[in-house]
C-alpha cells in the first residue's frame, strides 16, 4: 500500500509542484490550501505523514500542529518554513513537530526527512507491538507507565547517565525524578546521547542514527534540536548536559 501524506500549503505553485513530486515518487497526496483544511482532513483521512506550511492564512501549520497533538494525535509531521531563526524553528519543534524543512527547498531533502520519520513510525509501531503481545508484559509495562524507573533498574532496559533516566518503551525520560516533555526527535536524540554517554558523536553518525539521512555539513537541523533539549535539560548555574565538541560533534557528561 502506497503511504498518503496530507499536504497543506498555500502557495499554489509550490503545492501543485509538490504534489507532483510526491506523487511520482510513490506516495498517495491530499494537497489542501489552508490549515482549516488540512485539520479536516487529517481528522477524516488519518494519513501516515503531514507535510505543513509555517505560514498560512486563517489557520497556520503550527495552529493544525498544536491542535493535532493536542487530540494525542502522533502522525509524524514535516514543516515547511521560509522562516530560517533558530527561535522560529524552535516554535515549530515547540508545537510539536517532527522536522522541518526550510524554503527554498531541494524536493530530494523533503523525500529523504519523509523516508526518515517513517522509518521511526514503523520502528515504534513495532516495538510496541512485539513487547506488548503477552498479557503479563502489557500488565508490566502499564505499571512501568506509571512512575519513573527505580535508580537501579537494569542500563539495557532503562539507560541512565548524569540524572536522567529513560524508558524508551514508554518514551518517557526524567532529570532527577523531573519529567521532561519531549517530542519524538528530542527522545530519540536524548536516548542516543545517554546510551552513549562520555563518548563524542560526530555529526555525521547522529543524522545517520535520528535522521536516517546526513544532511551536510550546511543543516542546522542537528543543532536546533541540541538547542531545545538544552532549554529543557538545563538547570541554572549547572553545566551543560549536552556538550559542543567544535568541529566534531556532541556529547554527554558522563558523571
Amino acid at each position: 500500500m502506497p503511504r498518503t501524506v496530507l499536504l497543506a500549503e498555500d502557495d499554489r505553485a509550490i503545492r501543485h509542484a509538490l504534489e507532483r513530486a510526491l506523487t511520482l515518487e510513490g506516495y498517495r497526496v491530499t494537497a489542501v490550501a489552508d490549515g482549516a483544511e488540512a485539520l479536516a482532513e487529517a481528522h477524516r483521512g488519518r494519513p501516515d505523514v503531514l507535510v505543513l506550511d509555517v505560514m498560512m492564512p486563517g489557520v497556520d501549520g503550527l495552529q493544525v500542529c498544536r491542535e493535532l497533538r493536542a487530540e494525542g494525535d502522533a502522525t509524524p509531521i514535516l514543516m515547511l518554513t521560509a522562516l530560517v531563526e533558530t527561535a522560529d524553528r524552535i516554535a515549530g519543534l515547540d508545537a510539536g513537530a517532527d522536522d522541518y524543512v526550510v524554503k527554498p527547498f531541494d524536493v530530494e531533502e523533503v523525500f529523504a526527512r519523509l523516508r526518515a520519520l517513517l522509518r521511526r513510525t514503523d520502528r515504534t509501531e513495532r516495538t510496541d507491538r512485539t513487547e506488548r503481545t503477552d498479557p503479563a508484559e502489557r500488565a508490566e509495562a502499564d505499571a512501568d507507565d506509571r512512575a519513573a524507573p527505580p535508580e537501579d533498574a537494569p542500563d539495557d532496559r532503562y539507560p541512565q547517565a548524569a540524572g536522567l533516566r529513560m524508558d524508551p518503551r514508554a518514551r518517557r525520560a526524567w532529570r532527577d525524578g523531573r519529567e521532561l516533555e519531549l517530542t519524538r526527535t528530542e527522545f530519540e536524540l536524548l536516548e542516543l546521547l545517554v546510551r552513549n554517554a562520555g563518548t563524542v558523536l560526530d555529526h555525521s553518525t547522529i543524522y545517520d542514527r535520528i535522521w536516517g539521512y546526513d544532511f551536510g555539513p550546511g543543516s542546522k537541523n542537528l543543532a536546533v534540536y541540541v538547542g531545545y533539549l538544552r532549554r529543557k535539560l538545563d538547570q541554572p548555574g549547572a553545566p551543560q548536559l549536552i556538550q559542543t565538541v567544535r568541529g566534531v560533534g556532541y556529547v554527554l557528561r558522563a558523571d
